[in-house]
């Protein structure tokens, strides 16, 4: 599923408002999240106060926790980016019975559980994960060079002239 899917299906009334993703977007952009990632967000007990949005980038695996209200403060998030060759993933285990199933598997430490649509999604974002480790898709399947208007950008952060060979000083 794409962030946006998720914001459509959100459980509470302001867990991914506007206000919530000014807190969690920047930090996407930064770790290099495309604009609508795929992603799979762990709502945990309490999604009205806290969740962790899992998305999927060519560098890695972006893991950002949201606090949807920090007091006197409002919403906040951390996020890192984890290279493929370092995503720690679990088996992915699945029962099936009398036509419901029953699916667990965890990814870098979060346990993710789920009983037949919520155990589908979980499977897709779990081999999702599987093909980027395995180097099989990217956020996308762009052929290189193609037009790549669905990534975000971190020009505003380094400048040309300070990438190396960017044809600025020593390059």
């Amino acid at each position: 599923m794409r962030l946006s899917d998720w914001r459509a299906t959100a459980p509470g009334h302001r867990v991914m408002t506007a206000k919530v993703a000014a807190a969690y977007e920047p930090a996407l952009a930064v770790l290099g999240a495309p604009v609508d990632p795929v992603a799979f967000v762990a709502w945990g007990d309490d999604p009205d106060t806290r969740y962790t949005i899992m998305a999927a980038s060519d560098g890695g695996l972006i893991i950002v926790n949201v606090r949807v209200n920090v007091p006197q403060e409002g919403p906040r998030a951390a996020g890192k980016l984890i290279r493929w060759s370092r995503v720690q993933i679990g088996e992915l285990a699945v029962e099936a019975h009398h036509g419901h199933r029953y699916l667990t598997a965890q990814v870098e430490g979060y346990i993710l559980q789920g009983v037949d649509d919520s155990a589908d999604q979980i499977g897709a974002w779990v081999a999702h994960v599987f093909a980027r480790i395995d180097e099989r898709v990217s956020d996308g399947a762009a052929a290189p060079g193609a037009d790549r208007s669905n990534v975000r950008s971190t020009g505003v952060i380094v400048r040309s002239g300070d990438q190396p060979g960017g044809g600025g000083p020593g390059g």
